[in-house]
């Protein structure tokens, strides 16, 4: 049973964890300021996907949209460090903060973002807005770090992946101490993998 205090620090760690969506530029509306869900012109309607940004075969996204926290298994937290179980959150997105097994001033947080149709190619179409933008490819799956504020030197980075030619998700450990501060993408890299095994195996 978590104490006063314990939750507290959980519910900072998801506020942040939102504030780190947030600054990817993704959920704030076309107009800016706001951190409402943005919803792209061709949201009803997305562009042919650019070949190259094309998923391998669409991901099961249930689990991802609605109970983000069951993507990971007790067993699959503690292969990437990760207490279990997650924290669900609905503040901004659907999203799960997970805090780390040895410290509990590190987060992970995995949400997806439904509002963008184009899945990874809506955040392609950010490239220029963003502090860093580095394409990766995730067990076959297209990818990309990217974010409009660059917290990486302080721990916190932002891997986004396509699980569908449709949606994409994200990973944002916020790493406050430890090994994993000087390179907060590595775990991201590392956690989306597990992701997506988890889901292959849901089909």
């Amino acid at each position: 049973m978590h104490t006063a205090r314990e939750t507290e620090h959980a519910e900072d760690g998801l506020r942040r964890i939102a504030a780190g969506f947030a600054t990817l530029g993704l959920l704030a509306a076309c107009s800016g300021g706001t951190t409402e869900p943005a919803t792209p012109a061709n949201s009803s309607a997305p562009s042919a996907v650019d070949p190259s940004l094309k998923v391998p075969a669409p991901l099961a996204t249930d689990q991802l949209l609605d109970s983000p926290c069951d993507v990971l298994t007790a067993a699959e937290t503690a292969q990437v460090g990760l207490a279990y179980p997650g924290r669900k959150s609905t503040d901004v997105l659907t999203s799960c903060q997970w805090t780390s097994s040895g410290s509990r001033e590190n987060f992970v947080g995995i949400s997806a973002l439904p509002q963008n149709k184009g899945g990874i190619s809506d955040i392609y179409d950010q490239k220029s807005s963003q502090a860093y933008f580095q394409p990766v490819t995730i067990d076959g799956y297209p990818g990309v770090f990217a974010s409009k504020a660059d917290g990486r030197p302080s721990g916190n980075c932002v891997l986004w992946v396509g699980a569908t030619d449709q949606l994409a998700f994200s990973v944002n450990p916020q790493i406050g101490t430890g090994h994993n501060k000087a390179n907060p993408c590595g775990l991201a890299q590392q956690i989306a993998t597990v992701v997506i095994t988890h889901l292959k195996a849901q089909d």
